[in-house]
């Protein structure tokens, strides 16, 4: 089991849920830009929000951001270290750093230091595009190996330094090095581990390679806290986090089993899944709590699956059977199929 690490009000680690983070796309600067984007995804049921302090100005606007949110704040810090210094002297929760293009371990050093004065642990991210050139001379390429004992170094240099209240992660744009080299540094600490497939590409390929990537860890017990990194709105990131974890049971809320459809089909259950699916993603589910829904297209695999859900409909020509942990209540005309398991779900939830 990983160390405990308090960021905020949020604690990962030694068993804790995963927590579901993503980052802001404004300039964080403009603090109201940026206050709108993080309110928003505290709204889809992000955990922990990052954003970029590249200048002065994003540093200060720190405050305000934290006086106005209810999540932990992450300040993104690249090239000057002097930056995460202002962060931390602003208030902020964690500071992120890739000691890649931090500097000397001089400037780690001051940054350990501050960050122990005021209890801010710091994640240290690890990326295969800016890897130490020492350890591609050693390895090559950045490679699985390569990317372990970057972030081992990095934790090594902060502990050094008396700072141990730390979060790693190793994260590629290749999936199996990914998973590999998480796998690798799980053997070789006890840090909590924060997962991610970096630069995934849009919204669909992106969702699919980080599912992957981050659902295999995660079946494997490994991983404290995740960011499903999209080149879309941020709020996408959330959503799709929320399915890893529900597809790898660490999540509860509303599962919807819907078949893929065959030439049995007789009602448009494409369309109705889909409805469904945007009425469920407005759900604000109790933490616990667990709903399997089936929205089958036909008596085949309907009632199997539909015994194994909550609630489900099976359809027909122009109806559908409707189910209640496998037992048959009734039939609904098609028209009905959506509104009736809208109906069902808010009963059950209550």
């Amino acid at each position: 089991m990983s160390n405990i690490v308090k960021i905020g009000n949020m604690t990962i680690g030694g068993g804790a849920p995963v927590a579901i983070q993503s980052m802001t796309n404004t300039h964080t600067a403009d603090r109201e830009a940026t206050l709108a984007q993080i309110l928003a995804l505290e709204q889809a049921g992000c955990q922990i929000v990052r954003f970029t302090v590249n200048t002065e100005e994003a540093a200060e606007s720190i405050p305000y951001l934290r006086e106005h949110t209810h999540i932990p704040l992450v300040a993104d810090i690249h090239f000057d270290y002097r930056l995460a210094l202002k962060a931390a002297e602003y208030g902020i929760h964690k500071i992120r750093i890739n000691p890649g293009n931090i500097g000397s371990p001089d400037r780690i050093r001051e940054v350990a230091r501050v960050c122990n004065q005021k209890n801010i642990p710091v994640r240290i991210g690890i990326n295969g595009g800016s890897l130490e050139k020492e350890l591609l001379a050693k390895y090559g390429a950045p490679t699985p190996e390569a990317l372990c004992e970057s972030a081992l170094k990095a934790a090594r240099e902060f502990e050094e330094a008396g700072l141990h209240n730390l979060v790693l992660s190793v994260k590629s744009s290749s999936v199996p090095n990914m998973i590999k080299a998480n796998r690798l540094l799980a053997e070789r600490c006890d840090y909590p581990l924060h997962l991610g497939v970096t630069e995934t590409g849009t919204k669909r390929g992106g969702s699919i390679k980080s599912a992957v990537g981050i659902g295999a860890l995660l079946c494997d017990g490994i991983g404290d806290t995740m960011r499903v990194s999209l080149t879309a709105d941020p709020v996408e990131e959330i959503y799709a986090a929320k399915e890893i974890l529900r597809a790898c049971g660490l999540l509860g809320g509303v599962n919807l089993i819907s078949c893929p459809t065959c030439g049995r089909t007789e009602v448009d259950l494409i369309r109705y899944a889909e409805q469904l699916q945007t009425k469920i993603d407005t759900l604000n589910v109790p933490a616990g709590k667990k709903l399997n829904v089936a929205l089958m297209g036909c008596v085949v695999n309907g009632p199997g699956e539909a015994r194994e859900a909550h609630v489900g409909v099976a359809g027909g020509k122009g109806e559908a059977v409707l189910f209640r942990k496998g037992e048959i209540i009734g039939k609904i005309s098609e028209d009905r199929i959506v509104p009736v398991l809208w109906e069902e779900i808010n009963r059950l939830l209550q």
